[in-house]
């Protein structure tokens, strides 16, 4: 069993910074890919980045903005959020990748305001 905790969202202005992490536990030991995706109100769930042994992806609204990192011995991803604007606003969910099989955390909420 695999059990993803999520933390760091919260309330701050545009312009800010948050940083997300997302810390996995459980009988897995080894992820081979760990990121971040996105849901607004309203919308559907999207794409924000992720990393693996290969590099790192970005959704394009957030390349240049964004970084993820990732601590392999820790088990834990990181989202560095800087320069946030409004459309940043939404939960933000993590996950993990094993083989054919992907977990998700419970979400934190981010807020953004203008």
């Amino acid at each position: 069993q695999v059990r993803l905790v999520e933390s760091g969202g919260g309330l701050v202005q545009g312009g800010g910074s948050l940083r997300l992490s997302c810390a996995a536990s459980g009988s897995i030991l080894r992820f081979h890919e760990m990121g971040w995706y996105r849901q607004a109100p309203g919308k559907q769930r999207e794409f924000v980045a992720d990393v693996d042994s290969g590099g790192t992806n970005y959704s394009e609204s957030v390349k240049g903005r964004f970084t993820i990192s990732r601590d392999i011995v820790k088990n834990t991803v990181y989202l560095q959020m800087n320069d946030l604007r409004p459309e940043d606003t939404g939960i933000y969910y993590c996950h993990a990748d094993i083989t054919y099989s992907r977990y998700w955390g419970q979400g934190t909420q981010v807020t953004v305001s203008s």
